[in-house]
Formats: C-alpha cells, structure tokens, sequence
C-alpha cells in the first residue's frame, strides 16, 4: 500500500515544481488549507472543479450501544460531518489506480 501524502509532501512538490521559496510555499498550503477549514466549519460547501466537493451533512440524532454495557442506551447527538465528493477528472484517474496495490 502506497504511503499517506502529507502536507510537507505537498509543499516540496510544489516548490520542486515552482522554485518558489519553501517557506512562501508552506506558508500559502497553510493559507488554502485554512480557509477550506473555516468555509467548512461557517457550512459553506467547497467546490474545487474537477477535483472534488467537500459537503457539510448533518447526521441525525440516534441511540447507540456500548459494545461493553449493550444494556445501556447510549445518545448519540446530531451533528456536523464533512462528506467528499469526487470530481470528474479525479473519478477518471482512480478508475485506472490499481488496485492490487491495495
């Protein structure tokens, strides 16, 4: 199974790609990714073309179970989830991943 890209990934690709100073680059990846967190956390839907759709969904309040004490209910409040939508040029590429990999 391939590694997890991570955000430092993320900026020496692109200052490999750019030459720009990898402190700008870190600095403005930070800067997207901030504004993406507080759009999502205001309810905001982020649409980035071809790429994706990061949607806010509201899960419903429900009784769960402890799997330790199942004879106690347990509330499971409503809440705030964040769902990924692909988007069509990423959805072509996964169809080509493969999954052997895996």
């Amino acid at each position: 199974m391939p590694d997890n890209l991570t955000k430092r990934d993320i900026v020496l690709d692109i200052y490999q790609k750019t030459n720009y100073p990898q402190k700008e680059v870190k600095e403005i990846v930070q800067l997207t990714l901030d504004v993406i967190a507080r759009s999502l956390s205001q309810g905001q839907n982020v649409e980035l073309r071809n790429f994706g759709v990061f949607e806010i969904q509201v899960r419903k309040a429900r009784v769960g179970r402890n799997p330790n004490k199942p004879e106690i209910d347990v509330l499971i409040p409503r809440r705030a989830v964040v769902k990924f939508k692909v988007g069509k040029d990423l959805k072509v590429n996964l169809k080509e991943l493969n999954l052997d990999e895996f």
